[in-house]
């Protein structure tokens, strides 16, 4: 699959036109490309990172080591806050919720691939985006212009949701959650190649959420919704820290681990 993705790469085209022009020689200088990108490979750089696009919820994303590689897992996130807020898709289209605006934050957007969905999904609902990091921020942006969704999403560059003002019906967030303590258990490459702030959150992978949870409560409106993505080594010990809020539902992704976390702040 990485050698068919790399030689789409380097002719820059689709699958379609690659199984339909079998006979295609390469010319010496896309023979160059290809072995290039092949080297990268043979030394762990992702795919993404050579091409420097991933698919995400049926767009393209550029990314690059400043981000997170999008993954299918993450559609998850994007599902679950669509099936909480199904009900604005319909209802604020009636011309007397004109001027009706719920309000989202997706926080440490990285590529900006949670907030871009749900830009294009819910076209009625003022979208913002926070990353620490200037470099990924960049990214976002980039990804913005490029899918034509620019004018859809605030970007902000902030430490989670610090000095980032309220309220807010929906907080999503995919954060760090990985532990250094099971760091060996990660893939090479994603420890070698992906940022670490993005990946690890602490020794214990809790570092970040615990931080992000009393935060979203401050800024989410009464009945709103903190939806963010964890896994299962941390999914029991993070429900810990939803004392006081309403509705707690893990919802687990295709192979059947903790994926998504959901909360309501009390009305």
């Amino acid at each position: 699959m990485n050698a068919e993705l790399l030689l789409m790469f380097t002719l820059g085209c689709d699958r379609a036109y690659l199984y339909g022009h079998p006979e295609r020689e390469l010319t010496a200088q896309e023979g160059a490309r290809y072995n290039d990108a092949l080297r990268q490979r043979a030394h762990g750089i992702p795919a993404q990172y050579i091409t420097g696009h991933q698919e995400f919820w049926g767009m393209d994303f550029i990314v690059s080591p400043a981000v997170l590689i999008p993954r299918p897992e993450t559609e998850h996130v994007v599902e679950r806050v669509l099936e909480l807020l199904s009900d604005w898709r319909g209802v604020l289209a009636a011309p007397q919720h004109a001027t009706t605006k719920p309000r989202l934050v997706d926080v440490g957007t990285g590529s900006g691939c949670i907030a871009l969905a749900l830009a294009k999904e819910l076209p009625q609902v003022e979208v913002h985006a926070t990353d620490i990091s200037a470099e990924a921020l960049d990214v976002a942006r980039a990804n913005a212009a490029r899918l034509k969704l620019q004018e859809r999403v605030i970007f902000h560059q902030a430490d989670l949701l610090s000095d980032i003002h309220g309220p807010f019906d929906v907080v999503v967030s995919n954060p760090p959650y990985v532990g250094l303590a099971e760091e060996d258990q990660v893939q090479l490459e994603v420890r070698k190649f992906e940022p670490r702030t993005a990946v690890f959150a602490g020794e214990s992978g809790l570092e970040i959420i615990e931080r992000l949870v009393p935060q979203a409560m401050a800024v989410l409106k009464s009945g709103g919704w903190l939806v963010m993505e964890m896994s299962g080594t941390i999914a029991e010990r993070a429900q810990k820290l939803f004392t006081g809020w309403a509705n707690v539902q893990v919802t687990s992704d295709l192979q059947g681990i903790p994926r998504v976390l959901s909360a309501q702040k009390p009305s």
